[in-house]
């Protein structure tokens, strides 16, 4: 998400950013409910059009 987003605003989507993806959690909550890593991070990708070297 650095990578995309740069640090400062990687964590503030990580923190404040609802995604209905994620059933209505930020990423950070997801992750908290026990969503693995690599499914939120194929979700903000779907989302947020990061980029293919980035995947």
């Amino acid at each position: 998400m650095y990578e995309h987003f740069g640090e400062a605003y990687a964590e503030s989507f990580a923190q404040d950013h609802l995604m209905s993806e994620l059933g209505g959690r930020t990423v950070g909550q997801a992750l908290a409910a026990g969503w693995e890593a690599k499914d939120v991070w194929r979700v903000v990708c779907q989302t947020q059009g990061v980029s293919a070297q980035l995947r």
